[in-house]
């Protein structure tokens, strides 16, 4: 099955940006209204696949539509997010951005388990990103 993202013609929402390398459309289940995904137009899943330029073309957009957004709805913030790997539920890169409001009920929710901090766990990953 083709990968609905790497198909324009296959998406049935409204466009807000697009280039020669990356795209911007309304999400089709908005958290909030505003609600936008940033992709690009070649297929990749996870950030570290994505051409350095690509990339940047991504974050150079990204901050674009912050601005609009800020602009259009006068949010108290907003959240940009991208799951990658298994939580990719789409297979093809997508960033989410959409604005924020006091009370609106998204959040950070996960386990309450006590999660690991230390010196070494940095250092390893210290290491790698070196």
């Amino acid at each position: 099955m083709a990968c609905v993202f790497c198909s324009r013609d296959k998406l049935v929402t409204d466009f807000v940006y697009e280039d020669e390398s990356v795209m911007a459309f309304m999400d089709m289940d908005p958290i909030n209204e505003g609600h936008i995904l940033l992709v690009p137009k070649e297929h990749y899943l996870d950030v570290d696949e994505i051409p350095d330029e690509t990339l940047s073309r991504l974050m150079i957009v990204s901050k674009k539509i912050v601005s609009a957004l800020k602009d259009v709805y006068k949010p108290h913030g907003y959240s940009m997010m991208q799951n990658g790997g298994a939580f990719n539920d789409v297979g093809h890169y997508h960033l989410h951005i959409f604005p924020r409001y006091n009370g609106d009920g998204f959040g950070w929710t996960y386990g309450g388990d006590v999660k690991k901090v230390s010196a070494g766990i940095a250092e390893r990953i210290r290491e790698r990103i070196n």
